[in-house]
C-alpha cells in the first residue's frame, strides 16, 4: 500500500500466555476479542506473570492460531491457558492507525512489499494490539496494532 512504512528487522521472541485455536478467517472479528478476555482475566489470577499487549499469532493458512498476552514474568499455564512464543528472527512489519477494520490494509502492504522485495514468507504472522485507551472510545483513528510477518532468511 502507498504510503505506508514497512520495516525489515530481526526480532527477539516474545513469551504469550495464549489459547489455541482453529478458525475461520471470517471468525477472528468475534474470536480474538474473546480469546484476549480469557487469557487476561485467567493472568488476573497470577499478577507475578505481569500481562502486557493482546497478541493473535497466526501459525498458517488455515488460520490456525494462539491469542493471547505478552508475559513478562513467570506463570502457570493452566486448563487452555498454554505458554507460547512468537517466533525470533527476520521480520517484516508495519503499524495501522485505526479501527481493526482496516487491519487488512496492513497485512496486505507487508505481503506486497516482501514480493517487490524478494523476500519469502514463511506463512506465520501476528498481530500486537496496543493497549487500549479511553481515547480511542471517541477517536477509533488512534488505535494502533503492530502486523508483523515472518521473512525466510
Amino acid at each position: 500500500m502507498p504510503g505506508r512504512e514497512v520495516r525489515l528487522e530481526t526480532l527477539a521472541s516474545l513469551p504469550l500466555a495464549v489459547v489455541r485455536r482453529q478458525v475461520r478467517a471470517s471468525e477472528l472479528s468475534r474470536v480474538v476479542p474473546e480469546c484476549c478476555g480469557i487469557v487476561w482475566n485467567a493472568m488476573r489470577s497470577q499478577p507475578q506473570a505481569r500481562a502486557g499487549r493482546h497478541v493473535a499469532l497466526y501459525w498458517d493458512n488455515q488460520v490456525r492460531a494462539e491469542i493471547g498476552v505478552e508475559v513478562a514474568g513467570p506463570f502457570e499455564p493452566h486448563g487452555e491457558i498454554l505458554r507460547s512464543a512468537t517466533p525470533a528472527g527476520l521480520t517484516a512489519w508495519t503499524s495501522h492507525l485505526g479501527p481493526y477494520g482496516g487491519l487488512g490494509d496492513a497485512h496486505t502492504a507487508v505481503v506486497e512489499w516482501c514480493r517487490a522485495n524478494g523476500r519469502t514468507l514463511t506463512g506465520v504472522n501476528w498481530e500486537i494490539y496496543g493497549h487500549w485507551r479511553p481515547e480511542w472510545n471517541s477517536d477509533p483513528a488512534s488505535i494502533r496494532t503492530d502486523v508483523f510477518y515472518q521473512v525466510a532468511p
